[in-house]
């Protein structure tokens, strides 16, 4: 599909004074088109459903080489899906091409929501995340946390999986000392995922590490075992 058809069905639904509102709240200065989450949705599904894998990601890449925000946030929803028939490195490789672009939380979230698929898919791109976490570049930080967020989620991993878990703790304990307030956030949100399933683990992580982090992150980490 040419990147034109694309926008041109995308900005059906534009509102310049939503547009506007946008631009505010995400204080990134890039183009808005004003158009709600429910049709980017819908356009990506359908996309999803009808192009090759290979126009996808063509037309992923050209969205997202657009800056706008309903693009790139459309780029990330056309990978995001359980599998990807053939998983090869494709899109795992332009899902990493765009993490060096991030520096809004909501494209960067998306993004790393089509991320968590194809690492669950094959955890061995964890060895390609780990680097992340020594970047100068405070978003990739954050995103090795966010797109991270599957290995909260099982109340009884496998061994494997418990490795890989702990692996990812060990790098938000290398976090902790690193104050800006979307790391400290990324690190509470986290655990508090965590903490629905193994509260003891998270419990022993702010004890050996809750000095060192900010009170409202621990007070996130801990949010859902306070009211447990």
């Amino acid at each position: 599909m040419p990147l034109s058809d694309a926008i041109d069905h995308l900005t059906q639904t534009a509102d310049p004074q939503k547009a506007a509102e946008m631009a505010k709240y995400h204080k990134v200065d890039r183009p808005y088109w004003g158009v709600a989450n429910p049709v980017l949705d819908d356009a990506a599904k359908n996309w999803r459903q009808t192009l090759s894998l290979a126009d996808r990601l063509t037309l992923a890449d050209d969205l997202w080489k657009t800056n706008i925000h309903e693009a790139r946030i459309t780029a990330a929803k056309l990978l995001t899906q359980a599998r990807i028939r053939p998983d090869d490195s494709d899109s795992w490789f332009l899902i990493q091409s765009w993490v060096p672009d991030f520096d809004a939380w909501a494209i960067a979230d998306h993004v790393c929501m089509a991320g968590q698929r194809r690492l669950k898919w094959d955890p061995s791109r964890l060895d390609d995340v780990e680097p992340w976490t020594d970047s100068d570049h405070m978003w990739t930080r954050r995103a090795a946390l966010v797109i991270t967020l599957p290995w909260t989620k099982d109340r009884d991993p496998k061994p494997d999986d418990q490795a890989r878990r702990e692996r990812i703790l060990g790098w938000a304990a290398g976090y902790v000392d690193d104050h800006d307030w979307f790391i400290q956030k990324a690190i509470g949100w986290w655990l508090r995922d965590l903490s629905r399933r193994d509260p003891t683990r998270v419990q022993a992580f702010i004890s050996d590490h809750g000095a060192q982090m900010k009170r409202f992150a621990v007070k996130e980490a801990t949010r859902l075992m306070d009211q447990a």
